[in-house]
């Protein structure tokens, strides 16, 4: 019984990390770590997480009223 509930707990927590809120395929944490205000819409009205990333866009759709497909941060390079 203890090891059926490891697993349900460990397939809720996949499933919880894959949701839509956060996608960010391609692109750096920091790319998209962008405040809610400064976001540039980069979708339209119901685009999927998988049509924005297919754009270059971050995804996340769990701040409401703000564009939840937006423009990232330019990748940053080091320099010396």
């Amino acid at each position: 019984m203890e090891a059926r509930l490891l697993w349900l707990l460990a397939v809720a927590l996949a499933l919880a990390f894959s949701s839509s809120s956060g996608e960010h395929v391609g692109l750096s944490e920091n790319q998209c770590a962008i405040p809610a205000k400064d976001r540039v819409d980069c979708g339209y009205p119901q685009v999927t997480p998988e049509q924005c990333s297919s754009k270059g866009c971050c995804f996340d759709s769990s701040i409401p009223e703000v564009p939840w497909c937006f423009k990232p941060l330019p990748k940053s390079e080091c320099t010396f």
